[in-house]
């Protein structure tokens, strides 16, 4: 009766982990989705150097383009966890820049770390926010949950989703 009281148990254990696996925090989500929208010029050339260091210190790629409007990583190879970025930066009427960040691999397993916290973390550095782990180097960021959330099809790997705020995420 005892081993079954235990094996019960770590049956419920594993179905628990199983059904919050792949699922992004609600936090992070709303992190990676907010625009990242300097206001004046020297914001705006901050903003794109720290944009730089984050990609150049967090890619497993090596930096293919950096210029004035595009800083783009090499990959993703094929079937590695991985993640190639693409950071964009454009002028908007107003005077202001939007700086947009697009992460991808190309693993049936899932990219790792998880694109949606990737992007959060990316955007706390960039604005300079403290108290995080947006500028640690990601194999000592809190372990990712990679596997693709099955309520959400658009962010199966391989998939490109649109963010509600126009910039590209894909896993």
């Amino acid at each position: 009766m005892k081993n079954k009281t235990l094996l019960a148990g770590l049956c419920l254990v594993a179905t628990a982990a199983c059904s919050t696996q792949g699922q992004v925090d609600p936090d992070v989500m709303q992190i990676a989705t907010t625009p990242l929208t300097c206001s004046n010029k020297a914001e705006c050339e901050l903003w794109w150097q720290r944009a730089q260091t984050w990609v150049a210190s967090h890619s497993k790629y090596k930096i293919e383009t950096a210029n004035d409007s595009l800083i783009q990583t090499a990959g993703p190879d094929g079937g590695k966890r991985a993640l190639a970025f693409q950071i964009t930066r454009a002028a908007s009427p107003d005077g202001t820049m939007t700086i947009g960040f697009s992460a991808h691999c190309d693993s049936s397993l899932g990219c790792k770390p998880n694109p949606w916290e990737a992007g959060a973390d990316f955007k706390q550095y960039v604005r300079g926010a403290t108290g995080t782990a947006a500028g640690a180097p990601q194999g000592s960021a809190t372990p990712p949950q990679n596997a693709p959330d099955a309520t959400h099809p658009e962010t199966m790997p391989g998939r490109t989703t649109t963010l509600p705020n126009g910039e590209a995420m894909s896993k």
